[in-house]
């Protein structure tokens, strides 16, 4: 058994890396958030007036709104793509499936502006899609709808983090006892009724891990919206980087900040609830 002391001097080293550079920052900003500027200098008087604006301004609550929904497009895609390639792998690819595996993470490989501005040419008025469109001679004029909107920015963010759905739901899959797809055949399940009653319940740990992973990572991007968005698709997250940045409103942007923050909380604390309620049904 270890002492105390020993437990104290090794712990300590986390507990400060964790405090300053975790801790420290979020109550900064919860305090910024506060705060007030006048005549552009900061100004530390407490008051609500940031989190009343935010009530009060519609542009927030769209630009909220509008990234909730690019969120959950971005999600039910990622899944919808994560969830297929993941049961293949793990249940039917057999001998490929480390090469598989490999080609599914290579994408996490190469920088997040590569693949957006990938994207930008791809989806452009001069890009390959609209090339070949026209090649087929389906469209007669590029059309603009592919590049700078809502679409383009879903679409982007579907390809960057499916890889991020797939892993958990991957680890999940691969962890189910195959003794029980087993029985469940012995007792003369269907392929249907086993997925439903046995695999797909077992693997919701997984699904619910990679939605959120999708969903929240999609809540604070803000480079998709630059590259590929325009102004139609900007989400909270570029206002929060308009603020700290060219606005010089830090206690406005921290408003949002603390907001966003909350809303994380809340979906990391909704998940565990589930996951666990689950797992002991």
């Amino acid at each position: 058994m270890y002492s105390r002391t020993y437990k104290a001097v090794v712990s300590l080293p986390p507990m400060l890396w964790v405090g300053l550079f975790l801790l420290l920052p979020y109550a900064l900003m919860f305090a910024h958030s506060f705060w007030t500027v006048r005549e552009g200098i900061l100004v530390h008087q407490w008051n609500l007036q940031n989190y009343g604006k935010l009530l009060h301004n519609a542009v927030y609550a769209e630009a909220f709104l509008r990234t909730v929904r690019i969120a959950a497009g971005v999600t039910v895609l990622s899944l919808l793509l994560g969830y297929p390639l993941a049961y293949y792998m793990s249940f039917r690819s057999g001998a490929r499936k480390e090469i598989l595996y490999q080609l599914v993470i290579v994408p996490l490989w190469v920088s997040y502006l590569v693949r957006g501005y990938a994207w930008k040419t791809i989806l452009g008025s001069e890009g390959v899609l609209n090339g070949f469109l026209q090649y087929l001679h389906i469209t007669r004029e590029p059309v603009s709808f592919f590049l700078y909107s809502p679409f383009a920015v879903v679409l982007m963010l579907t390809h960057i983090y499916t890889p991020f759905v797939f892993l958990p739901l991957y680890a999940s899959l691969e962890h189910i006892p195959r003794n029980l797809l087993e029985a469940s055949q012995d007792l003369g399940a269907s392929s249907g009724k086993t997925f439903l009653r046995v695999i797909l319940p077992l693997s919701l740990p997984g699904l619910l891990a990679g939605a959120i992973f999708a969903f929240l990572l999609t809540l604070g991007d803000f480079l998709a919206p630059l590259l590929v968005g325009g102004p139609s698709s900007i989400m909270i997250a570029n206002i929060v980087q308009s603020l700290f940045g060219t606005a010089y409103d830090w206690p406005l942007g921290a408003a949002i900040s603390v907001c966003i923050f909350v809303l994380t909380i809340s979906l990391l604390f909704l998940t565990e609830r589930l996951e666990r309620r689950w797992a002991f049904r």
